[in-house]
Order: structure tokens, then sequence, then C-alpha cells
């Protein structure tokens, strides 16, 4: 059984595109309420594995997977409430994907969804999750308008606050800022770094400066396997591997 300390535990986690592996063996313990950061060339698993957290790969054809998954001591690969997982563990994409709806009902979603009614309630869990991702004071006013006349950072943050509505206890985010322009980034990141004291972020970057600035730990991935985890400061000052060296310094990737 896995150690409390961990938020997500994963032993053995293989993964294949039909006959196309992209996963091997993957194990990794991630701390809770610290930012993790998966850094790596594209297409070198990162992001499947990201999705293998929350079971979103579930929605691909022809995917196998095998191993252990554990959101604390659940094993999210047997006997698992989906949606339920989904709630707890919410992910944030790369694209900021809004609703073609109002603000307001953006947020509104998924508690509606999880059977909440009360419009006194709604509007709390609104003004909470606005504030939470930073974003009320610039939108308290427009709540009735449509989510797609935000900024792409506005949006992004609304797609943070989005998630954050239906309480969960970790947060997914697959290169959440590179559709973004500087400014933009920044403010995700600050946010990123107040949001980890009270939820567990795990956090895919193409930006190795972004992954400095904002994870506790990092993982770097190749060819579908976890080449070297520590702290970040570590494997930016101290890579024990070769090729986790190489990656950093530009020599590949």
């Amino acid at each position: 059984m896995k150690n409390n300390k961990y938020k997500i535990y994963t032993k053995n986690l293989n993964l294949f595109y039909g006959d196309v592996q992209a996963l091997k063996n993957v194990s990794i313990s991630i701390e809770e309420k610290k930012v993790t950061a998966f850094i790596g060339p594209s297409g070198c698993g990162k992001s499947t594995f990201l999705k293998s957290l929350n079971r979103m790969n579930d929605l691909v054809e022809n995917v196998k997977i095998s191993g252990e998954v554990y959101l604390d001591n659940l094993n999210i690969y047997e006997k698992c409430d989906i949606v339920g997982l989904r709630k707890r563990v919410g992910m944030v994409f790369q694209k900021p994907n809004p609703f073609p709806m109002s603000i307001y009902d953006n947020i509104a979603y998924g508690p509606r969804i999880h059977g909440i009614k009360s419009r006194l309630k709604l509007n709390d869990i609104v003004e909470k999750s606005l504030k939470r991702a930073a974003l009320w004071d610039e939108v308290k006013d427009r709540l009735r308008q449509s989510a797609l006349g935000l900024s792409g950072g506005q949006q992004q943050r609304l797609c943070i606050a989005r998630v954050l509505a239906v309480e969960p206890e970790v947060l997914l985010m697959d290169e959440p800022t590179s559709a973004l322009d500087p400014l933009s980034t920044l403010k995700i990141e600050d946010l990123i770094n107040e949001l980890k004291k009270n939820y567990t972020i795990i956090i895919v970057t193409h930006n190795m400066q972004q992954a400095g600035r904002i994870s506790d730990k990092t993982a770097f991935f190749l060819s579908g396997e976890i080449i070297e985890y520590n702290s970040t400061e570590k494997i930016f000052s101290m890579p024990k591997d070769k090729r986790t060296e190489d990656y950093i310094t530009g020599r590949f990737g």
C-alpha cells in the first residue's frame, strides 16, 4: 500500500496506443500540495502520463493500460467512479477551452452537474472560484457576458476557476501557458504558486525556465520512461543522468 505522504502514486504503468508503447513501467510518487513538473521533448509521453492520472486516455480508441495508479488509497484503474475521480482530479488544457456560454455559467456548470441548484450557493461558488483564479476583479461586472469575449489569458484563468468550482484535490495542467503571451503566463505562474497551498498540482511544460520557477519537483521523460525524478533544484543544477543534462542544456529536444 502507498505511503500516505503521497497524493498520487504509480507503479509500473504501461500504456499502448494499439501496438505502440507510449509509457514504459512508469513509477512515481507525487507529494501533496506541491508543484510537480513533467519535462521532456515532444512525444516523450509526459502528456499521455498526465492524462492517465484522471483516466482521460479512456476516451482514446485502442488504448491498453496496465499497472497501478493510486489517488490516496484508491486504485483508479480498479473499481472507480470516473465522474467522482474527475471531480477530485481536474484538468486544465493547453488551449483555453471556455464553453460558449456566460462567464457565470462556465463556473456554475460543474457544481450544477453535481447537484447544486441553489442560486445563493452557486453565486458563492462562482465568486470564490473566480477569486481563487485571480479573475474576479476583472470580470465581476460582466458575469452574464459570453466567456468567449475574454482575452486568452483570462480564458485560461476562467478554465482554472471552472475546475476549482467542483473542489478538486489535484490539478493537472497540460502546458497551460503555451498559447499565452508573457504577461498572461506570469499571471498563471503566480496563480499556480498561490494554489499549491491548497492543491496538489502537476504541470507538463516545454519551458525549462517555467519548470525552474514554479515547481518543487521535476520528472524528466524520454521515450515513454521517467529518466530522472528529483527536486527541481537538483534536476537543474546537478542532474544524475547525462540525458537529463543534455536536454536541460538544449543539446536535444
